[in-house]
């Protein structure tokens, strides 16, 4: 690994010390200076914070000087609570930057162009594909127009979501019911439909198993059109709830956008989950299998229009993990293009 490339992956391993659900990237930068040694290592910590070159910059004073910023995102070039990035490094006084993705934000990006034209040299860095998967939701998000959208089922191996008298609690032993609470924790935002609260009552919040508190909750999602009951859980304060009274999955997806969310986390009933199917607006499936069967009950899904077994909707499996008796499988719709 030549010196560059180290100093890259340095800014890498500090853009993952940011919240992963932010409605901002995870970023990274290390300063060094006109004699090559490291004087800053910065990363965002959320919204409104310092952004990672601010951060670095600061650690490094005067010593930045004519060194080099490596940083794992194009830096922006736009004032929103926080001051661009580009006007930092350039009063710090960098002769050198070095990015590994470039921001396709076209509100914040250009700042390449930008640093370029002040005299700074500018290049695109090292270890893209490895900042591309730091990234990987907020990048989609913001080539794609709408949040990375990730399906979580629990089911017995013969599909079932719930027995024939409607019970469902627990499919899952409690390795794999944790595993969906750290889940949660890296979504922006948790998404069922009004019959899923009707029927479950959900709290859909995030409860770390050491029973600390968490940074921060998702935003619960509810959609449809029938009323959601004044004392239900999802109302209870326990996180933001937003009710979005429609049937239409995009409509949705554009309400939480809105709010900055880049991957939301689907854990509706079978008819939410074949909306968003029909829709080809999942992204991604996180199933939960329990080594079980019921012969009887929901399935986790429901019509898909598909009638043959020719056109049936085929995943890629990217990893599968044993979880106590448990098996969590991770796919992506082989039409996905991230």
């Amino acid at each position: 690994m030549d010196e560059h490339t180290a100093l890259m992956q340095r800014a890498l391993d500090a853009a993952l010390l940011g919240p992963e659900a932010d409605p901002n990237p995870r970023v990274g930068c290390v300063v060094t200076s006109r004699h090559g040694d490291v004087v800053g290592v910065g990363h965002h910590r959320g919204a409104g914070t310092a952004h990672a070159e601010v951060d670095a910059l600061t650690q490094a004073g005067d010593a930045a000087r004519g060194g080099t910023a490596y940083v794992t995102l194009e830096p922006c070039d736009h004032t929103g609570r926080t001051g661009p990035c580009t006007g930092a490094l350039l009063a710090a006084g960098v002769a050198a930057v070095r990015y590994a993705v470039a921001d396709p934000d076209p509100a914040a990006g250009g700042g390449a162009a930008r640093l370029a034209a002040a005299g700074v040299d500018v290049a695109a860095g090292p270890l893209q594909a490895d900042a591309e998967r730091v990234n990987r939701t907020w990048l989609f998000a913001r080539r794609a127009g709408r949040p990375w959208v990730t399906w979580k089922t629990a089911s017995t191996l013969d599909g079932r979501a719930a027995a024939a008298d409607g019970s469902s609690r627990w499919i899952t032993g409690e390795p794999a019911r944790a595993d969906v609470h750290g889940l949660r924790s890296r979504c922006g935002a948790v998404l069922v439909g009004t019959g899923t609260v009707l029927a479950d009552d959900p709290a859909l919040t995030v409860r770390p198993e050491d029973g600390t508190t968490p940074r921060r909750q998702p935003l619960r999602v509810v959609l449809g059109q029938r009323p959601v009951p004044p004392d239900a859980r999802v109302l209870d304060g326990a996180a933001e709830t937003l009710v979005v009274q429609s049937h239409d999955p995009a409509e949705a997806l554009a309400a939480v956008t809105a709010r900055g969310v880049h991957h939301v986390l689907l854990e509706g009933g079978p008819t939410l989950a074949a909306a968003f199917l029909r829709a080809g607006l999942v992204d991604e499936v996180v199933a939960y299998l329990a080594p079980a069967l019921l012969g009887a009950g929901a399935a986790i899904v429901g019509d898909l229009g598909i009638t043959s077994i020719t056109d049936a909707l085929r995943l890629e499996t990217r990893d599968v993990a044993v979880l106590g008796g448990d098996v969590r499988i991770t796919a992506r719709p082989l039409t996905t293009r991230s």
